[in-house]
């Protein structure tokens, strides 16, 4: 728990700095920082506030054990983590059925974007799944490497540093399983496309490309490997990294966009327009004589035409002019060079802005929650992450600077007012008196940027659209008159003769929350403006390429209304983000880098407290400190310190509140160090706390004490009892032993009882697994008749699982078998040998049986058909036929003719011999001379036909096995005779006296 760590205070500090005993002092906070930086130990809270340093290297502390720890524990039971914050939050959600929200905050390099995967990761693996869920865990952490790609950069602070905001809403379902995600993003910096500072990159996407990309993918795009043949990557100077491997995070990333679920054609369309940003770059113009402006790379445009899937010609052509319409009437104008490279350049970062926008709604459509609209799912509650950009003052400070600290103006004004309302809720629930709190209300800094016609995005719009000539010098003046005299401007001219010197004439200064930043002027105006001359929309409009087709809408293009200027449409944004927050419960995580060099072990107190003053930690230290330093729930402040009370210890009975009560009068509490609420104690002075922590840590031994002498008795007594119940078990089985031939009674149960559990325990252990084992345990002589029911009733359960088990096909092979068991077991030498084969649905493929046959046949389909000898009844002599089965007769048939048809009704019998043979008698009525009389026949699957026929004629029970000789019906009334004899091979010949002899060979019973 927390308290447990106070007693080493002085090597690692204090987990929370509201028990800080000098809150008011900056240095003791940095130092208390420093302390736990040097422990490893990288988190610390300021009450419900995480503190996040950035310790520059692998820590052994995200570990799926180590998020095991955290689930379902209470905040402040162990030390400080981010899985505390994101367990906290989840539970949150769950029990108040209430949406949440998560704010991280810091400046470039401090751990943000990592910050927010380890909470994604913590819930990806802790919250209740399936195969569905698991899907879009998955997308959700993929979206990530992503978004790096597209919207990441490596600046001089940071090699990954996020140039864009992002909001993403977690939707979770009543069993708070993730079901669906959004995500919302926030001025990305697409400046950084056509320019970079010395030292820095461009997106890391570009270089990605060129260093990961195969050869053929480059062939197609028209590329080389080489970033410095580009002109938007040398600008920083830097095509390579240290600490980064492009194409280890290339494949990273066509990975995630499969996952993502992105085709392989939109991939390749995605690729074409960043391909194609590079070749705008490379695309040079040149001046004529007469100031005219050409293209001097023809082949970059080809290249893209093709990438954009565009009119080469038209593309060159908006490239170099614009379109003007002046009282209704279309003009062409030339642009000159410096408007040609300024329209390339805005194409560029439109192209790229807008297919970033397109991407971020891709991966929405991905995480969307299914069959529904976004936040329309009836039982869902959100967690919401904001990972944005931290305080920025640089040495040279512009637009992106302004847009980016007026957002941190906007969020510390927020943070402060749920700060205060969530103290004041707490207060007023466990009713104490709530302290009114000074603190420094930034409301008069918001308002001086954003408020209506005076603010200085309001004047910066106003002199973008003024008509005539505009600058950034004129925005500058128009400032100094209409905001000359607020306490937070100050420019060259309003300032003071010390201020001069060290401000240049094209800034100006803001003296924000954090401190002050003085920003520079230029390129306010064409930044603010962020216009695509009309005629590139038009051209853009028109592409192929899927991708951009949607960024740029031909709407776009027939509607005359100016646009919003970028400064509003982040100034709204922002304004639907506050609406977001403030609809949410908040908890936040302050992120801290501790060095510029990105060094381990590493502490640069300077840079600290810069940024310790920006996150505004120790103005958010005072208002939760304005009142009590520290408060816990009744039942943990007493289970923790009621060692120190004789009353409390070693339990107390009665109501909570009065053994808090007991216990700090017991330590002398004085009225103004601490006050009762209804379920909570609150104590005002961390030296209070340390106090009874020291006492409790002086106390440890006695406890020890007792608990060794509990617990050594404990056992002692329990060893007795085991020998006690140990020796009356041995004297009731001997007992039992002894009756154990006797009627159950008193002196036997156990030992009876025993055996009986004995056996059915070796029975559970040992029953048969199939039908065909017999084996059985041997039942004690009280178990015979249960033990038999046991048998038939497992026994009966196997086979109904085996049978359940069988597909239909093979439980009508079975059937069939069964029934030539029934006519030929031990009584015919071949049965073996023809039962042990699959019997087939027919012998005879359809086209080996003659059309006109079938034709013949018409309704009555062939059920089965085998080749057959059939033997003439006067000489015996052999002739090949076919035997085909219907459902209600058999047909004998040769070639084409029906030769004779054999009721099913009018089968009097079949007649077969004992031996190996294949020879059968089909005894047909005689009942007078015209008939032919029965059929002699021969087949090579007599077990198989004779099974088929007995069953579809219904005459299994007429099936006549003779072991020597079998007589039969001739013509005219006369009988003739088949005598069967053993051979060494099958021989058919006419015999004596007339008779057909058979020699059927032996077969050996192995």
């Amino acid at each position: 728990v927390m308290e447990s760590s106070l007693t080493a205070r002085d090597r690692v500090g204090v987990q929370d700095f509201v028990l800080l005993e000098n809150y008011n002092s900056e240095a003791a906070f940095i130092e208390n920082l420093r302390r736990r930086f040097g422990e490893n130990l990288i988190y610390t809270y300021i009450g419900s506030v995480l503190v996040s340093v950035n310790p520059y290297k692998e820590l052994e502390i995200y570990s799926k054990q180590q998020m095991e720890r955290y689930r379902g524990v209470s905040f402040y039971e162990i030390s400080p983590h981010i899985y505390a914050v994101s367990d906290n939050t989840y539970r949150a959600m769950r029990t108040e059925r209430k949406d949440q929200c998560i704010l991280i905050s810091g400046e470039s390099g401090a751990g943000k974007t990592e910050a927010s995967k380890k909470i994604l990761l913590y819930y990806a693996v802790t919250c209740p799944t399936n195969d569905h869920m698991a899907t879009l865990g998955d997308r959700l952490l993929q979206s990530n490497p992503v978004l790096e790609a597209f919207g990441n950069a490596k600046t001089l602070r940071n090699d990954n540093s996020s140039r864009f905001g992002k909001y993403m809403d977690v939707q979770f379902d009543f069993r708070g399983a993730p079901v669906g995600g959004h995500i919302l993003n926030y001025l990305l910096e697409k400046s950084r496309v056509v320019h970079q500072n010395h030292g820095e990159r461009n997106f890391h996407i570009f270089y990605q490309l060129l260093d990961g990309g195969d050869n053929d993918l480059l062939t197609t795009l028209d590329l080389e490997r080489k970033p410095q043949n580009y002109h938007y990557l040398v600008k920083g100077n830097c095509p390579r990294l240290s600490s980064v491997s492009d194409k280890n995070n290339w494949k990273v990333v066509m990975k995630a966009l499969s996952v993502i679920g992105f085709t392989e054609e939109e991939v390749q369309k995605l690729l074409n327009i960043i391909a194609s940003v590079l070749h705008l770059g490379n695309t040079q113009f040149g001046e004529g004589e007469e100031g005219e402006t050409y293209i001097t790379t023809e082949t970059q445009i080809t290249n893209l035409a093709k990438l954009l899937g565009v009119d080469g010609a038209a593309l060159g052509e908006a490239l170099t002019h614009k379109k003007l319409t002046a009282k209704g009437e279309e003009m062409i104008s030339p642009l000159d060079f410096e408007q040609a490279v300024s329209a390339r350049d805005a194409l560029a970062k439109a192209v790229y802005g807008r297919t970033f926008t397109w991407l971020v709604e891709k991966i929405n459509q991905s995480l969307a929650l299914k069959d529904e609209i976004y936040h329309s799912g009836k039982g869902c509650s959100v967690i919401g992450l904001l990972d944005i950009y931290g305080f920025e003052v640089l040495q040279h400070n512009s637009f992106e600077q302004f847009c980016i600290n007026y957002c941190n103006e906007k969020l510390q004004q927020l943070f402060i007012e749920l700060t205060l309302r969530s103290e004041q809720e707490e207060y007023e629930t466990e009713g104490i008196a709530w302290e009114t709190v000074q603190y420094f209300d930034n409301k008069i800094i918001c308002d001086l940027i954003e408020e209506k016609h005076k603010g200085i995005i309001s004047i910066l719009d106003e002199e973008c659209l003024r008509p005539g000539e505009t600058c950034d010098v004129s925005f500058l003046e128009k400032l100094e008159d209409t905001l000359g005299g607020h306490p937070h401007f100050v420019t060259h001219k309003l300032a003071n003769g010390k201020t001069r010197r060290v401000m240049s004439r094209e800034e100006f200064r803001l003296l924000h929350y954090a401190g002050e930043v003085n920003y520079n002027i230029n390129g306010f105006l064409d930044k603010n403006n962020d216009l695509l001359n009309r005629n590139l929309k038009e051209v853009m409009c028109q592409s192929d390429n899927q991708i951009l087709s949607h960024c740029f809408r031909r709407e776009e293009v027939i509607d005359q209304k100016r646009p919003e200027m970028a400064a509003t449409q982040f100034k709204n944004s922002l304004t639907k983000l506050m609406e977001i927050l403030m609809s949410k419960e908040p908890s936040y995580v302050r992120c801290i880098k501790p060095n510029d060099a990105k060094q381990p072990g590493r502490f640069d107190e300077v840079l600290v407290r810069h940024q310790v003053k920006y996150l505004g930690l120790m103005e958010n230290l005072r208002v939760r400190r304005a009142g009590f330093a520290y408060r816990r729930r009744f039942e943990a402040f007493l289970q923790r310190y009621k060692p120190l009370c004789p009353e409390t210890w070693p339990n107390w009975h009665g109501r909570l509140a009065d053994g808090v009560s007991a216990l700090v009068n017991h330590l002398g509490y004085k009225a103004e160090e601490y006050k009762l609420g209804r379920s909570k104690i609150f104590i005002r002075f961390p030296k209070t706390l340390f106090t009874t922590e020291d006492a409790l840590e002086a106390k440890k031994p006695d406890i020890v004490i007792v608990i060794q002498s509990g617990w050594r008795g404990m056992k002692a007594r329990r060893r007795a009892k085991t020998r006690r119940q140990a020796a009356e078990l041995i004297r009731r089985f001997i007992k039992g032993f002894i009756y154990r031939h006797e009627e159950y009674c008193p002196e036997n149960e156990y030992f009876l009882d025993h055996v009986r559990y004995s056996f059915l325990k070796n029975l559970r252990k040992n029953l048969p697994k199939s039908v065909l084992d017999k084996n059985w345990p041997t039942p004690p002589p009280s178990l015979i008749e249960a033990s038999e029911h046991l048998r038939r009733v497992h026994m009966r359960n196997m086979v109904m699982k085996y049978c359940r088990r069988v597909q239909p096909e093979w439980k009508k092979q079975m059937m069939q078998k069964v029934v030539a068991s029934e006519i030929f077991k031990d009584q015919k030498d071949s049965y073996p040998q023809g039962v042990g084969r699959l019997f087939l649905d027919s012998r005879l493929e359809r086209e080996q049986i003659n059309l006109k046959v079938i034709q013949t046949l018409a309704n009555d389909k062939v059920q089965y058909g085998v080749s057959v000898v059939k033997h003439d009844r006067r000489g015996f002599k052999p002739r090949s036929r076919q035997l085909l089965l219907t459902n209600t007769f058999a047909v004998l048939v040769d070639r084409t003719k029906l030769k004779q048809r054999i009721d099913y009704t009018a089968l009097r019998g079949i007649s077969v011999s004992s031996l190996s043979d294949g020879m059968f008698v089909l005894h047909l009525p005689n009942e007078d001379n015209k008939q032919k009389g029965d059929l002699v026949l021969h087949c090579n699957h007599v077990i198989e036909l004779v099974t088929k026929l007995a069953m579809m004629a219904s005459k299994v029970n007429y099936v006549n096995i003779s072991p020597g000789s079998i007589r039969f019906a001739m013509a005219r009334g006369k009988e003739g005779i088949i005598d069967f004899v053993r051979g060494s091979e099958l021989k058919v010949t006419k015999g004596k006296r007339g008779h057909l002899l058979v020699t059927a060979p032996r077969i050996n019973s192995t």
